[in-house]
């Protein structure tokens, strides 16, 4: 009886999923009708889902996302975009593969997939446009690119990982580093590629001083991501810790350039080079006044991502006294051997992230599917990779695809038109995806081993 009146509930849920209702509702109405049917007492969700964000590493949360909104505000990533742009304009689809260089150094700060594609996405398509391209691939090549947003460090995602599983968040932020960089790679050559067959983009000429020029202007840009990477990798301060300094840097940055932009005032073509060079360092900035907005709406994307993790970890609570743990990893074991296993848990992975976000996919599956992983001697760190490289690809597959959202909403072109085109980046996503399984080495080579073999954090 009680099978079939959670299956009713269910049912009834996923109804209320596709006709729109929010993912976070949708899973907290499963949460309570199942605890009722299953007798198990009501007081425990509110005990949970305040003991589920109880987590000092979680604050790292809202203050990357925080840095993404100060880092967008100050111009910082434009700074990026064109720095991008001064290395790989000369080649056939140069403006595309630099957005999506782009997206990788933004990521590098933000950590953040919607955050990268909006914020890219705003400052490059309509360059793309006047660049050449077709509509619809530049906007499925911003989609694309804001996929590396939560695998190249700092990303939401991994701290979320590391709460759940146990794990070393800067073990995970290194694991993620080179399989991030291989990501952007593959679509670069993917871009190349089909920007090249169409012949798409106007190209300009390779120039050191430009590449300089723009480099130096980028440099608020570089210090932020080494400051993370350095700090982190070093061990100098904890992911959290490093959100915290990351966003203040940001913060002081932004306050202190708008002055110093407004006194040196509109471009003038008979400029000394030495006003020119000090024009190049200093980046649009904010005002104090611009903050409340600022803080609101980076609040206000905290507070999506918050109660969902809350409610997430009651649900997995009460997947764990139904049963599914076990009952994955009984259906998983009559698989047999290394491969077929992990690549049954890639399908899995798969096939969630085209119907739900990256955030309760991943806090359902990954406590259901790591240890099943670690049973068949699967590195954690390189799980954990794999799994969330799998969660990033659901960005841009159907019918969910996050990205292609954003995509769409800062384009306006209709969801459906991008997909033919997105095909392209998430063959070669998968490729990559697939490497990743195959050399567990790009996700642990940066991390230090002790005398057992057990990878440690390098301090």
């Amino acid at each position: 009886m009680d099978t079939f009146l959670i299956s009713m509930v269910s049912l009834g849920v996923t109804g209320l999923f596709l006709l729109g209702v929010p993912i976070f509702l949708v899973i907290g109405l499963w949460i309570v009708g199942v605890s009722l049917v299953i007798d198990f007492t009501l007081a425990n969700i509110g005990v949970t889902l305040f003991e589920g964000l109880n987590f000092f590493g979680l604050l790292a949360l809202p203050l990357f996302i925080l840095t993404g909104d100060l880092i967008n505000n100050a111009g910082i990533a434009k700074r990026l975009s064109d720095f991008a742009y001064s290395i790989l304009g000369w080649m056939r689809g140069g403006l595309g593969m630099a957005s999506l260089g782009a997206c990788g150094l933004f990521a590098a700060i933000s950590g953040s997939n919607s955050a990268t594609t909006a914020t890219i996405g705003s400052i490059m398509y309509p360059e793309m446009r006047e660049n050449g391209y077709d509509k619809n691939f530049a906007a499925a090549t911003i989609a694309a690119g804001g996929t590396v947003g939560i695998i190249i460090p700092p990303s939401i995602i991994f701290i979320v990982y590391g709460f759940l599983l146990n794990l070393s968040i800067s073990d995970l932020f290194i694991g993620g580093l080179l399989p991030g960089l291989l990501m952007v790679l593959a679509m670069q050559f993917t871009c190349w590629y089909v920007a090249r067959k169409n012949g798409w983009g106007h190209l300009i000429r390779f120039d050191v001083v430009r590449v300089a020029r723009n480099a130096l202007g980028a440099w608020l840009g570089f210090f932020a991501i080494l400051l993370v990477i350095w700090g982190i990798y070093s061990g100098k301060f904890s992911p959290t810790e490093a959100a915290g300094v990351t966003a203040g840097f940001c913060l002081i940055v932004g306050l202190i350039m708008y002055p110093l932009n407004k006194m040196l005032g509109d471009v003038q073509e008979n400029e000394s080079q030495k006003k020119q060079l000090t024009r190049a360092l200093v980046v649009q900035g904010f005002r104090i006044q611009d903050l409340p907005a600022l803080i609101m709406r980076s609040g206000q994307i905290t507070g999506l991502l918050a109660p969902l993790i809350a409610v997430s970890v009651v649900m997995q609570q009460i997947l764990s006294l139904l049963g599914a743990k076990v009952f994955v990893t009984e259906m998983l074991a009559n698989l047999g051997g290394y491969y077929p296993i992990l690549f049954a848990c890639m399908l899995i992975v798969l096939i969630a992230g085209t119907v739900l976000e990256s955030l309760p996919n991943t806090i359902i599956l990954a406590p259901i599917l790591a240890p099943i992983a670690a049973g068949i001697g699967v590195d954690p760190i390189h799980f954990a990779v794999i799994f969330l490289v799998g969660d990033a690809i659901g960005f841009i597959t159907p019918p969910y695809g996050l990205n292609l959202y954003v995509a769409s909403g800062i384009t306006g072109i209709p969801y459906f038109q991008l997909l033919r085109y997105i095909v392209p980046y998430l063959l070669a996503l998968l490729v990559v995806w697939v490497v990743i399984i195959l050399i567990p080495d790009f996700s642990t080579i940066l991390l230090t081993q002790d005398g057992a073999g057990v990878y440690q954090h390098a301090r």
